[in-house]
């Protein structure tokens, strides 16, 4: 059933076309953003600066949670006079609503390019989806991971009936295709799992996943993909690289509905309990004698999709995936590199900032970079571009703090905390960076700016005196 086959004999007037997902209607183009191929709400929000005065918002913390695509919200926003319930719902809205879910799950399946068998289970996030996939490994699985992943790639193995080896550092592709390799080649028969990013949420720095897979698969192991950094900037294709399974987080993905995706083989999924008990995953319940309960359990999606369904998240993100399909990853990557090696070149003219990476310089990125600056507490760089510029960037340990404490010359096993503990000493000792991160509608003129700030801000100072408060480094009352 299609979104306009509902009912058949309903006016065509009583589905707004843009709720279609085959007729998405064109978003308009946002004033500040003219040079961004995908115009995305909030390019024109004014921030106050600690001097009063007001200025457009830039923001460059796109790889912690990417704005809105306004095309993205005019779908939701057409969609939301039809909300209804997901499932087994009798009337005209619930049918609707059941089929536009079901069909972003399609669309979702298609934006991946899955394999026929594979399922997409909408879970809350990629974190959510990777805790999903670690509740369903079988017992006495061996779980790789590198040290260099995010946590939500990091800890979810961490469980009973799972053996979790972390793998140091790779400081090229070809030593991490090796490490995979040779631990699975050293391990014991049985079940085993390679977990690993498509892209770095610290470097940005793109991994050889389609090589890392062969040689998983080479010894029998399966893999899991943490796309999130990875699929808003260039094409996944699940069949070509050869993965099991993907995740991937709708608000990274220019669709901040609080939706995520798991999508991948169905064998362990089905095998395994549901992700979470309740209406929906269960197909009968019967009580028993003496009050016992006997419940069958669906198979497929929603064995794990549990309670009412996200329908709107499940629709935003449906509603990206074709927008950036429909805007070509060719030409999207095309100007993000632009974008990317005119960072890289203005960083470069800043005295004492160093750019973290792992595979070298030369190595291919998306729109994801983290630096220090020598002399410079990074949470204080990052107060002030906020505070005296209106610029958002991220910094501290990017919930990579095994990676970044490496990057920076500790070690993997060296506590640190994000924060600002120190950030009253603006040239004390800390293993933090600052990152920088954008997309799909970043206008060229927010890059532009952060370089002007940045150089002011190293050869002048800054502006205000700053203090930390709450772990944070925050500008005082007072001028410098």
């Amino acid at each position: 059933m299609t979104v306009r086959s509902a009912y058949a004999a309903a006016p065509a007037a009583a589905v707004p076309t843009a709720v279609a997902p085959t007729a998405v209607a064109p978003a308009a183009a946002a004033p500040a953003a003219a040079d961004a191929p995908l115009p995305v709400l909030g390019t024109d929000v004014e921030v106050p600066l600690a001097d009063g005065r007001r200025v457009p918002y830039a923001a460059l913390d796109q790889a912690a949670s990417a704005p809105a695509l306004r095309r993205v919200w005019d779908d939701v926003a057409a969609y939301a006079p039809l909300y209804g319930s997901v499932h087994r719902g009798a009337g005209y809205l619930s049918q609707l609503s059941t089929d536009l879910f079901e069909e972003s799950r399609r669309t979702v399946a298609a934006f991946l390019d899955l394999r026929d068998g594979d399922q997409v289970v909408f879970t809350r996030s990629t974190t959510d989806s990777l805790n999903l996939l670690a509740s369903a490994v079988p017992a006495g699985t061996r779980v790789l991971v590198f040290e260099t992943e995010h946590h939500a790639a990091l800890l979810p193995w961490r469980r009973e009936g799972i053996t979790l080896t972390c793998l140091p550092a790779p400081r090229s592709p070809q030593q991490a295709v090796a490490a995979v390799e040779e631990a699975l080649a050293d391990g014991p028969d049985g079940p085993a799992l390679l977990c690993v990013t498509g892209a770095s949420n610290v470097t940005g720095e793109v991994w050889p996943v389609a090589e890392l897979a062969a040689a998983a698969h080479r010894h029998g192991a399966r893999v899991v993909l943490d796309a999130a950094q990875l699929a808003p900037h260039e094409r996944v294709s699940v069949r070509e690289l050869g993965v099991d399974w993907a995740a991937f987080s709708g608000h990274k993905l220019y669709a901040p509905f609080g939706a995520g995706v798991l999508a991948g083989r169905a064998d362990w999924l089905d095998a395994a309990e549901p992700y979470l008990a309740g209406g929906g995953a269960s197909r009968t319940v019967a009580r028993q004698a003496g009050g016992a309960l006997a419940v069958d359990w669906h198979r497929g999606p929603a064995r794990h999709e549990a309670g009412s369904p996200n329908v709107v998240g499940a629709h935003a993100v449906a509603s990206a995936c074709r927008a950036l399909t429909q805007a070509g990853f060719e030409a999207l990557r095309a100007r993000e590199q632009r974008l990317l090696a005119r960072l890289r070149e203005g960083l470069a003219e800043v005295p004492g900032v160093r750019v973290l990476t792992l595979f070298g310089e030369d190595h291919p990125r998306v729109g994801v970079l983290s630096f220090t600056v020598r002399g410079w507490n990074s949470s204080h760089v990052a107060a002030a571009l906020s505070a005296e510029y209106g610029i958002g960037v991220r910094d501290g340990l990017f919930c990579a703090h095994p990676l970044v404490r490496t990057l920076l010359g500790g070690t993997g096993e060296e506590p640190s905390a994000c924060g600002a503990p120190d950030a009253s000493l603006p040239g004390g000792r800390s293993l933090n960076a600052v990152r920088v991160s954008f997309g799909a509608g970043t206008p060229d003129e927010h890059v532009e700016r952060f370089l002007a700030a940045l150089r002011e801000l190293v050869a002048e100072g800054a502006r205000w005196s700053y203090r930390t408060e709450g772990g944070r480094c925050v500008p005082d009352t007072r001028r410098r």
